[in-house]
């Protein structure tokens, strides 16, 4: 066997290899445009205000005109560029107009969190065809209108879709027909369009978030244990953390549970 010549180093078996350089550093969500429908209140205004403290610039989305300025001008105040815009995201006009104003503030949108959402507690008997279709137009008709419009807009630089599924999506229970076919139907959605959207440079993820400390649950069942819930701080920041993968990986999917939830492992 050949033996190494004088003033050279046989090769130590077992030396460290040479640090993988390629990897890919996260991405910052600072500076980047994210439209969060739902955005006035809950989850959404959590999301805005974890995403802006990390220099998102931020549109608050909601129904409710009057409380998405508020929530704007608190994030304005602690130094986030938000602005509010009065949506209904069961109309298609409205969308369209939502997405003009915020390439008309802001020239360009980098994401959208889908976290507008709407239930009517009722047994099957006594859940009215309005109430069916009102509650299948936000939710899941909201949802497809608003990732249609942020496609059309994300088609030459990419982007990111999130869109807020629930653990509604994964099991039901009583007297939520409506809102269980339509959390299933997101999740269903947002597999799809990741699917579909990848070659175009846009992820999208399903966020299933289990029962969070907000008005949704709070004010309609006072009788819920709190300390079963968690805050929904704690969802915004993993949908900060779907926003900041590095761009060759893409999140298409991730539950987030209380750790006292009960109806699940």
């Amino acid at each position: 066997m050949q033996q190494p010549s004088a003033g050279s180093e046989a090769p130590h078996p077992q030396a460290p290899r040479e640090r993988d350089r390629t990897a890919q550093p996260v991405e910052s969500v600072s500076q980047r445009v994210v439209v969060v429908t739902g955005g006035a209140s809950g989850l959404g205004a959590a999301t805005c205000a974890e995403l802006g403290a990390a220099g998102a610039r931020i549109v608050v989305a909601d129904l409710a005109v009057e409380r998405a300025q508020r929530c704007a001008a608190q994030l304005v105040e602690s130094g986030v560029d938000a602005v509010a815009v009065g949506v209904d995201v069961a109309d298609e006009a409205q969308v369209r107009r939502l997405f003009d104003a915020a390439l008309g503030r802001f020239g360009a949108v980098d994401a959208v969190v889908n976290s507008a959402a709407i239930d009517v507690t009722a047994p099957i008997s006594e859940l009215s065809a309005d109430d069916w279709n009102r509650i299948v137009r936000t939710n899941l008709g909201g949802v497809f209108l608003v990732a249609r419009q942020a496609c059309a807009v994300m088609r030459e630089r990419g982007g990111a879709i999130v869109n807020v599924a629930s653990t509604a999506s994964k099991r039901a229970w009583p007297n939520a027909s409506a809102y269980h076919a339509t959390k299933w139907g997101v999740l269903g959605l947002s597999h799809a369009l990741h699917a579909e959207l990848r070659p175009q440079g846009i992820k999208v993820c399903a966020i299933v978030a289990g029962g969070m400390r907000t008005p949704f649950l709070l004010d309609r069942f006072p009788d819920i244990d709190p300390t079963l819930l968690q805050d929904p701080r704690n969802v915004a920041r993993a949908i900060r953390f779907v926003l900041e993968q590095p761009a060759e990986t893409v999140v298409p999917e991730m539950m987030v549970l209380p750790m006292r939830e009960t109806s699940w492992p």
